[in-house]
């Protein structure tokens, strides 16, 4: 009796040990390549971006954001440059990004951002962010960060989606930062499931949901991600926060080409 009683006490130890492990935060750091950079590919993305509030029913809140993906040079080494443009109703709605990354890593190295013609840009290394002095009229000139160890750029989250490895039950925890603004923290991102996405023709795809959450001044928030099994491909997000939910739908390849559009 005893014998069973003491096989039953460390057999339950084992198990919650296990359960615990299982439930272990994976910190993505960057000198540690935890990100599989390989998963990134190159190419134009297209996104419509929706929102509604639940108090009104009949009016949404609409933009298309594109997100150009390529591999280039920057002094001699290999990058990752993305090009983002977001359209709205309005011409005061546009905004313009463009941030560079080594390739090996996916850490930052440059990034700027204009949006109601103000421009913002900046260096950055593993170290520090500063505003960049080569820049003409970049409002954050005089910009100066310390770095405590190095970060992501928060406004390439759906890229960095796509490169984490996903997996039954993972827990990550990444260290974002939005350039310019408060100083950088880790956010958790938890994998709460699969779910079978249908897309055109009725095709069907499994997707990893990635599921970040948390409260603001008592109110509730939360924002998650489909991202396919097989292709590793951003596919939808939601985000809801008390009575207002957006979504992020990518386009399917049909879709124009905006950009050649604009600049032919």
């Amino acid at each position: 009796m005893k014998h069973t009683i003491f096989t039953t006490l460390i057999l339950g130890l084992v198990l919650a040990a296990c359960s615990a492990y299982g439930q272990k935060s994976d910190t993505i750091r960057i000198p540690e390549k935890r990100l599989l950079t390989s998963q990134l590919k190159p190419g134009l993305r297209q996104y419509l971006v929706y929102s509604q509030d639940g108090d009104d029913k009949v009016e949404l809140g609409l933009s298309l954001w594109l997100r150009d993906i390529r591999i280039g040079q920057r002094n001699g080494e290999r990058v990752i440059t993305i090009a983002q443009h977001w359209y709205g109703t309005d011409s005061m709605a546009y905004r313009l990004c463009y941030s560079v990354n080594k390739a090996e890593d996916f850490s930052p190295v440059y990034h700027t951002e204009t949006v109601k013609g103000k421009k913002r840009a900046f260096d950055w290394t593993a170290s520090k962010v500063t505003g960049s002095d080569t820049v003409k009229n970049n409002i954050k000139g005089g910009f100066n960060l310390e770095l405590k160890e190095p970060n992501l750029n928060w406004n390439l989250d759906i890229e960095t989606f796509e490169m984490l490895p996903l997996g039954e039950g993972k827990i990550f925890s990444i260290n974002f930062y939005d350039a310019g603004l408060d100083p950088p923290k880790y956010t958790v991102y938890k994998v709460t499931g699969s779910e079978v996405l249908k897309l055109c023709g009725g095709r069907a795809t499994d997707c990893w949901k990635l599921v970040t959450e948390g409260d603001v001044k008592g109110n509730h928030w939360s924002e998650t991600y489909w991202i396919s099994k097989k292709d590793h491909e951003f596919l939808k997000e939601e985000d809801v926060y008390k009575h207002t939910r957006r979504y992020k739908i990518k386009l399917m390849g049909a879709a124009p080409d905006l950009i050649k559009q604009f600049n032919s």
